[in-house]
């Protein structure tokens, strides 16, 4: 087993729990953005979103939602962001499905998820979703 994330869930490799279940590890980030950022993932190994099936997002989601109260609760954030890198391009770096939730602190100087890119081509909205009929 060489993915980082199924190595934390068998316990080879030491963790920081916020939260666990039976199909659910959310845990503290040792690289954090902010103070209380998690990471909460799936104890079924899956490389990426569209790879799920609708079992695991319903429970995958139920886990994050626990997550976020326990960081709520424990570090009372003035908000949060949640992130899902899903692929290299989007800066996955552990193929292995994770959630993010970044606590946020006012005046911490980051930004809403608007900000993460912004590309440098205009696109017109209606000929985009023209692409999805």
């Amino acid at each position: 087993m060489s993915c980082i994330f199924c190595k934390i869930v068998a316990g080879e490799i030491s963790n920081y729990t916020v939260y666990e279940d039976a199909n659910m590890l959310a845990f503290l980030d040792v690289h954090p953005c902010s103070k209380g950022h998690t990471v909460i993932v799936p104890k079924k190994h899956v490389e990426n979103l569209s790879a799920m099936d609708g079992e695991l997002w319903n429970t995958t989601l139920a886990g994050v939602q626990q997550a976020l109260k326990k960081v709520y609760t424990a570090l009372k954030p003035d908000g949060v962001n949640i992130g899902i890198n899903d692929g290299e391009a989007a800066g996955q770096t552990v193929p292995h499905v994770h959630w993010h939730i970044i606590p946020r602190y006012k005046g911490d100087a980051g930004g809403s998820v608007h900000s993460i890119i912004r590309s440098k081509e205009s696109f017109d909205v209606s000929a985009v979703a023209k692409m999805f009929s």
